[in-house]
C-alpha cells in the first residue's frame, strides 16, 4: 500500500502542523521522557513478577524478564521513527497518538482493529486494577487481624473481595462525574510516588527475609506443579504476567510529542526509551529475583497481599495503602481517559447532535454543595447513565473473575503482540519501504512471528488458568 493513499494534501498537513505548534509548547527533555515512561510502566504488575519468576525458575525467570525488555526496546525504537509522517526525518506531520499513526500508515481498517485491542486493554486494566485494589484493602484488614490474633488465626474478610469491589465501584461512579478530573496533575504525581513506595517496600521486605533466613530459596526448574501439563500451563501464564508489566507503546507517541527539538524528537525518545527500559528491567529483576529467593516454591501470586510477610504489620499496611492510592488515582485517570475518548467523543456527542431537544440527553442540572461557599456541581442525566454503566460493567467482570495472576496473564498476552510488535513492525516496513524478502524484511517478520507465538502460548496458558480457577 502506498503511504500517500492515506495522507491529506501537503497544504492541510502544513496547516495542521502550524496549529499543533502554536497550541502545544513542546518543552520536554530526555529526563522528563524517562520519568513519563517509568511512571507509565511500573504499576501493580510488578507485584506478580516474583510469582512469575518462581514458575519459570532461576534461569527462565531472569531470561524472560530480559527478553521482554529487549522486545519492548525494539518496539520503542521502531515506533519512535513513526512520529513524523510520512518520512522519519523530514516528515511535515507530527503524530501524537498511537491510533493516529496506525490510521495514516496502515489505513482505516487497521486503525479499527488497533482500536479494538486498545479498548480491550483499557477495559482489562480497569478490571485488573479493581481486583488488586479490593485485594489490598482486604489485605490491610487481614494484616491487622493477624497481628492481633496470631498468624494462624482465621482472618478471611470475604474470600472473593466482592464487598470491597462494590465499594470501589461506588467510589468510581461518584468520581466519574467530576469534570476534567483526568487532567489534574496531582493524579500523576501521586501515582508515581505511590508506585515507587510500595515496590520498594516489597523489595526491601523480601531482601530482609533473605537476610533473616540466611538462605536463598528456589531452583533452576522453578516451583513444581501437580503434573507436567499443569507445569506447562503455569509457565505460559507466567510469560503473560511478565508481558503485562512491560510495554508502553500506547503512550510512546504522546510522550514523544512533548519533546523539544533540536535534537530530533526520535533521537531523544530512543535514548529515553533505552534508559527507562534499563532502569525498569533492573528494578523488575530485583523484585522478581529477591521475591523468589525469599520464598522459593511458596512465592505468593501478589508479593504484598499473599502474606509472605506478616511483620512489621504497619509497613505491610502502608505498602498496601500505597497500592490503593496508586490504583485509585491511576484507575480514575485511566477511566476518564477511556470515557473521554470513547464516551465523550462518540456516544455523548452523537446522542447530543441527534436529539438536541431531549432534556434527558442535552439538559444539565446544577446543584450547590452544602457548606461549600457557593460551589456548584453540574450533572447530566445522559453522562450519569453512560459512565455509571461503564463502571458497573468493570465492577461486574471483576467480581466474576477475581483472579489476579490469571487476569494479568490474559491481558498481557492479548495486548502484547498486536500493540507492542505487529503494528510498529508494519508501520516501520511501510515507512522505510523495505523490499520483500530482503534481510531486514525477513528479520522484522521473524521478530513479529516469534512474539506472536509467545503471545499465543501465554494467552492459552492464562485462559486455562482462568477457567481452572473459576471451576
Amino acid at each position: 500500500m502506498d503511504i500517500k493513499e492515506n495522507n491529506e494534501s501537503p497544504v492541510l498537513r502544513s496547516t495542521e502542523l502550524q496549529l499543533h505548534d502554536s497550541v502545544c509548547a513542546r518543552t520536554g527533555t530526555l529526563w522528563t521522557a524517562v520519568a513519563h515512561i517509568i511512571t507509565g510502566v511500573i504499576g501493580a504488575g510488578v507485584l506478580s513478577l516474583a510469582w512469575a519468576t518462581a514458575k519459570l525458575g532461576w534461569i527462565g525467570g531472569p531470561a524472560a524478564l530480559i527478553g521482554f525488555a529487549g522486545v519492548t526496546l525494539v518496539s520503542a525504537f521502531l515506533l519512535s521513527d513513526c512520529y513524523l509522517f510520512p518520512d522519519a526525518v523530514n516528515g511535515p506531520l507530527r503524530l501524537n497518538s498511537y491510533s493516529q499513526a496506525v490510521k495514516l500508515y496502515l489505513g482505516k481498517t487497521n486503525q479499527i482493529v488497533c482500536g479494538v485491542f486498545v479498548y480491550i486493554s483499557l477495559v482489562g486494566v480497569g478490571v485488573a486494577y479493581t481486583i488488586v485494589t479490593a485485594t489490598c484493602i482486604r489485605a490491610i484488614f487481614r494484616s491487622n487481624c493477624y497481628h492481633r490474633k496470631g498468624h494462624n488465626a482465621t482472618c478471611s474478610y470475604g474470600d472473593k473481595n466482592n464487598y470491597f469491589m462494590l465499594l470501589f465501584g461506588v467510589l468510581q461512579i461518584f468520581m466519574s462525574q467530576i469534570p476534567n478530573f483526568h487532567d489534574m496533575l496531582w493524579l500523576s504525581v501521586v501515582a508515581a510516588v505511590m508506585s515507587f513506595a510500595y515496590s520498594s517496600i516489597g523489595l526491601g521486605l523480601a531482601f530482609g527475609q533473605i537476610i533473616e533466613k540466611r538462605q536463598i530459596e528456589g531452583s533452576v526448574k522453578g516451583s513444581p506443579a501437580e503434573n507436567r501439563g499443569a507445569k506447562v500451563w503455569l509457565l505460559f501464564q507466567a510469560l503473560g504476567n511478565i508481558a503485562f508489566s512491560y510495554p508502553f507503546s500506547i503512550i510512546l507517541l504522546e510522550i514523544q510529542d512533548t519533546l523539544r527539538s533540536p535534537p530530533a524528537e526520535k533521537q531523544t525518545m530512543k535514548k529515553a526509551s533505552a534508559a527507562a527500559v534499563f532502569i525498569t528491567t533492573f528494578f523488575y529483576l530485583c523484585c522478581g529475583c529477591f521475591g523468589y529467593a525469599a520464598f522459593g516454591d511458596a512465592t505468593p501470586g501478589n508479593l504484598l497481599t499473599g502474606f509472605g510477610f506478616y511483620e512489621p504489620f504497619w509497613l505491610v499496611d502502608f505498602a498496601n495503602a500505597c497500592i490503593v492510592l496508586h490504583l485509585v488515582s491511576y484507575k480514575l485517570n485511566h477511566n476518564f481517559n477511556f470515557i473521554r475518548k470513547l464516551v465523550n467523543y462518540t456516544m455523548e456527542r452523537v446522542l447530543t447532535e441527534r436529539y438536541p431537544q431531549n432534556k434527558l440527553i442535552s439538559k444539565f442540572y446544577g446543584f450547590k454543595l452544602p457548606s461549600s461557599r457557593g460551589v456548584t456541581v453540574t450533572l447530566s442525566p445522559m453522562r450519569l447513565c453512560l459512565r455509571t454503566t461503564y463502571v458497573v460493567i468493570i465492577t461486574g467482570v471483576s467480581i466474576l473473575f477475581p483472579y489476579f495472576n490469571e487476569v494479568l496473564g490474559v491481558l498481557g498476552a492479548v495486548g502484547f503482540w498486536p500493540l507492542a510488535v505487529y503494528f510498529p513492525v508494519e508501520m516501520c516496513i511501510l515507512q522505510k519501504k523495505i523490499p520483500v524478502w530482503t534481510r531486514q524484511w525477513i528479520l522484522l517478520r521473524a521478530f513479529s512471528f516469534v512474539c506472536l507465538l509467545v503471545s499465543v502460548l501465554a494467552l492459552v496458558g492464562s485462559i486455562y488458568g482462568l477457567v481452572a480457577a473459576k471451576l
